[in-house]
Parts: structure tokens; sequence; C-alpha cells
């Protein structure tokens, strides 16, 4: 398993846009091969700022298939413009700890 990070920093005032956004697009990462779940959290000291974590099977289901697929492109229209700065994403394997991802 991999786990995806990035940091997002949602422009000034458009909080509650984007949080609606993500909804729109939660069903399109959801249905991509090899996906396994995701958190995204709301910084309290930075209201603007939230944290993704997507928990994907390996890493080439999010660097290729996801990011390589038609889908993307929705996914891109529907939050990108919200970023300033564009994130960072980094992938990271588990070593020990709670799994974050359970229901």
């Amino acid at each position: 398993m991999i786990v995806e990070h990035a940091v997002l920093p949602v422009r000034p005032g458009l909080a509650d846009a984007f949080e609606a956004a993500f909804e729109q697009a939660y069903p399109i990462i959801a249905s991509m091969p090899g996906f396994g779940g995701l958190s995204l959290s709301k910084c309290v000291e930075r209201p603007d700022s939230y944290l993704l974590l997507v928990r994907w099977a390996q890493l080439t289901d999010h660097t290729e298939g996801f990011r390589g697929s038609p889908e993307y492109q929705r996914w891109r229209a529907l939050l990108h413009h919200f970023y300033d700065p564009f994130p960072v994403v980094e992938h990271f394997t588990p070593i020990v700890g709670d799994d974050l991802f359970a229901e």
C-alpha cells in the first residue's frame, strides 16, 4: 500500500466552494483502480489549508492510472483552480501506526 500526501493551500475565501467541489470530485477518484480510500482534513490553525491522504494499492495506480486517465481531467477542472501555490504531492509507504482509513 502507498499513501499519497498533499497539503492543499486553498485561496483565501474559497474554502466552502472548495469543499463543495471536492464532494463532486470524490466519486471520480473513488472509481479508480487501486484506490483504497481517502481522508481530507481542514487545518485548525490555517483554515484555508487542507491535508489530503489517499491510499493506493500501488504507486502506479496514482501516478499512471489516475493521472493518465480521462477522469483526471475532470478532477483537475473541479479542483486545481483553488490552489495557490500548487501543492506538492508525495507518496509514502506506511511503517507503523493505526489505519487512518478504517471506518
